[in-house]
């Protein structure tokens, strides 16, 4: 069943689960353009949490290292595998 909600901003929201996230106020932190502006907002946070907000900071990590952060999946990951592909870079291959 849906409960009604209220973010700290007044923003009034319905959902079924217990994630708090106000979706007025995730639309409007979804950046216009760039690698983040394509990921669904889980996969965005968590890679704004990790502070892997650039290519460039991606790139220094594995593969296996960005799938395990909380909110990666298949679709986040191909789209990030394209962006770096795309300017000419690749994740960082796992130390062994």
């Amino acid at each position: 069943m849906n409960s009604r909600r209220e973010c700290p901003r007044g923003h009034v929201y319905f959902k079924t689960s217990d994630c708090p996230t106000c979706p007025k106020c995730e639309a409007a932190k979804k950046p216009a353009d760039g690698f983040l502006s394509g990921l669904a907002a889980p996969a965005r946070r968590a890679l704004v949490a990790a502070g892997l907000t650039s290519l460039k900071a991606l790139a220094r990590r594995s593969e296996a290292d960005v799938l395990a952060l909380h909110g990666m999946g298949p679709n986040a990951m191909s789209k990030l595998r394209a962006a770096l592909k795309a300017a000419g870079l690749g994740f960082a291959r796992r130390a062994a």
